[in-house]
């Protein structure tokens, strides 16, 4: 059996693990290039507050058509074998029409919220994954320490698509995500 065949079958059986899955396990589970990852904590107040102030923050500054979503569905790119689900994504309304998961080229931008259990998967793989995603900016929100980054310019490497800019930033600083510009003063930190 040719290799892409096997991996089209591994990747197949993983969706279906995921679908099986997905409302016996607490948390988020999601497709990388190693495997099935999990996120084993259900999202707590700090970081649903957290969702809820930017994606408000963002749909003000940005222009109507184009909106700042969080929840399903997913984002996911069959040929890289990838399934992921942001905790907000930057698209315009239109491209939420139709069913199945989100084109991740239609994506203006991710945003993640780091998780206590599991940070490396916002902080290592997703900036792995969404440059080879096409997903032109994606900002990484850190309640843990009250940091973050913004992350942008997909460039080639020998490791495969990275992001090449990094703007690092703390909580209470403005911060610009694709084209619009947010406060990140009261941003709840974790206990």
């Amino acid at each position: 059996m040719p290799r892409e065949h096997g991996n089209a079958q591994r990747y197949s059986a993983m969706r279906e693990q995921l679908r099986a899955l997905d409302d016996t396990l607490p948390g988020k589970l999601e497709i990388t290039k190693e495997g099935i990852v999990h996120d084993a904590t259900k999202p707590n107040g700090p970081h649903e507050l957290t969702v809820l102030r930017i994606r408000r923050r963002l749909e003000q500054a940005m222009p109507n058509g184009l909106v700042a979503h969080s929840g399903a569905p997913d984002v996911e790119d069959e040929p890289n074998q990838i399934l992921r689900r942001p905790d907000v994504v930057l698209l315009a309304e239109a491209d939420m029409e139709g069913e199945g998961s989100f084109a991740p080229h239609k994506l203006l931008a991710t945003i993640e919220v780091v998780s206590h259990s599991n940070p490396d998967n916002d902080w290592v793989t997703k900036m792995r994954d969404y440059p080879l995603l096409g997903i032109p900016t994606y900002a990484i929100f850190d309640p843990r320490i009250g940091t973050g980054a913004v992350l942008a310019d997909i460039r080639p490497t020998l490791g495969g698509p990275r992001y090449t800019t990094r703007k690092d930033f703390t909580y209470g600083e403005p911060i610009t995500i694709a084209d619009w510009t947010i406060s990140t003063d009261t941003l709840p930190r974790y206990p």
